[in-house]
């Protein structure tokens, strides 16, 4: 099958990439396809395909396997490593082992490291090696995380992933890899717009393969482990149990004003998935700012640690709620509760309470008063002179500890700063404003130079 058609499918949000392969006669193989199938479909209709098989390289972390799903609804076989355990129907595979996929044939490698039982898929036509998909262990221009089963198992994995890297560069240069991890990925991954590459692309330029034998290495990769949503150390095992399948397209029940005071007061969440500018000109009290858009699925897994937590929507009209909805089963949020008919301006004519946050330009700021919510990565290439450095997902564990005097939150461009004052709001602050725009954005406005370093 010369010329065998492979059909990336990008989740910018995720930062990750499923991958569809024709394997003729109407038939597809897809490979890490997650719980949101949305993407995967139309691809698949796109090219006239029907998933037959569904490979998962390894017990994902940061989504939910939309395996599950295809074999319900596809009558896909799943192909899985025997030593993830899965309770739910798939073949388990082992090292060495083949699957028929009815003329290629897909081989089975045992690359630990980013999880225990993690497997890379070669793509085979007979004796010519189309590709290999390579997961979590071999990315482009990086190798992923190997802390996610914990930190005592953190630098034994960076070792199996030393060993699995250097059986993946054994295989001939010109070797198309196809990652599941890329840019974006709190997975680990660099910045850049590339997905895909070659087994000796990476020999050439990977500087985690430049680091200089297996200490270093480790040494290396572990430095370089950032923070990451606490919901990875879930999903492996929700992954293993096998996801429900979800039996029908759903939809958001509408809610009153008065059945959203009840849901609040009876502990669920509001969340606001309105822009940044309409949550600040005024939103419910206590509700939690989580703008729509490509990560929301990372922030709400990351801000609501409960994925049982009853969720109520806020949004405006025109927003997509499908995507509301599918982000967050594809993280496994599936309590939610529906969204407030009307939005704020129903909840206005109620007479029910309203917040406003201050939403200031640069010229207003004090840095002083800063807590700028990024990551620390990113922090340190440029940061505003004095500001403190409180990435957002550690915030609400540090709010009550706070002073309570004047503070300003911001991220890059404001839809995590957001999210900040939300989380500073609930936990009792009054004096919380929102800096519009990131450092640069400081720095062009007022002339002023920025801080680097921690």
């Amino acid at each position: 099958m010369s010329g065998t058609l492979i059909v990336p499918v990008v989740d910018e949000g995720l930062g990750n990439s499923a991958y569809l392969v024709d394997l003729g006669n109407g038939r597809a193989l897809g490979v890490d396809v997650s719980r949101d199938l949305r993407a995967v479909r139309a691809a698949a209709d796109r090219h006239s395909l029907k998933i037959a098989f569904a490979a998962d390289t390894h017990l994902h972390a940061d989504f939910l396997s939309g395996a599950r799903q295809l074999a319900a609804e596809d009558g896909a076989q799943i192909l899985a490593s025997a030593a993830g355990h899965r309770a739910f129907d798939h073949r388990g595979l082992a090292d060495g082992d083949e699957a028929d996929l009815g003329g290629l044939t897909l081989r089975a490698w045992a690359t630990p490291g980013h999880t225990t039982e993690h497997l890379a898929y070669l793509l085979l036509d007979g004796a010519q090696l189309l590709g290999v998909f390579t997961g979590g262990s071999l990315l482009v221009g990086a190798v992923a995380r190997t802390d996610l089963s914990g930190p005592e198992q953190t630098e034994a994995l960076a070792r199996s992933q030393y060993a699995s890297l250097g059986r993946l560069l054994a295989l001939p240069d010109a070797t198309p890899v196809y990652p599941t991890h890329g840019a974006g990925s709190f997975c680990s991954a660099p910045p850049g717009a590339e997905r895909t590459t070659t087994i000796g692309r990476e020999k050439a330029t990977n500087p985690l393969l430049a680091a200089g034998g297996e200490d270093v290495f480790v040494k290396v990769l572990v430095a370089s482990l950032g923070t990451f949503p606490g919901y990875f150390l879930r999903l492996p095992e929700e992954n293993r149990r096998g996801p429900a399948v979800v039996p029908a397209i759903p939809a958001l029940a509408p809610l009153t004003p008065g059945q959203v005071v009840a849901m609040q007061n009876d502990g669920g969440q509001v969340i606001d998935v309105r822009p940044v500018a309409h949550y600040a000109a005024g939103h419910i009290p206590g509700s939690l700012a989580i703008p729509m858009r490509e990560v929301f699925a990372t922030w709400l897994g990351w801000l609501v640690p409960d994925p049982a937590s009853l969720l109520v929507i806020v949004a405006d009209p025109g927003q997509d709620l499908g995507e509301v909805i599918w982000q967050a089963l594809k993280i496994g949020y599936e309590n939610l509760a529906g969204t407030l008919v009307g939005g704020m301006p129903a909840w206005e004519a109620a007479g029910q309470p309203v917040a406003g946050t201050p939403l200031l330009i640069p010229r207003q700021v004090d840095p002083a008063t800063v807590i700028d919510v990024r990551q620390a990565s990113e922090y340190s290439t440029g940061h505003l002179p004095g500001a403190r450095n409180i990435e957002l997902g550690a915030l609400d564990g540090r709010a009550a500890g706070l002073e309570t005097g004047p503070v300003v939150t911001m991220c890059g461009h404001g839809e995590r700063a957001a999210s900040a004052a939300s989380v500073l709001e609930r936990a009792g602050h009054t004096a919380v404003a929102v800096l519009a725009g990131g450092p640069p954005d400081w720095a062009d406005a007022t002339g002023l130079v920025l801080e680097r370093g921690a």
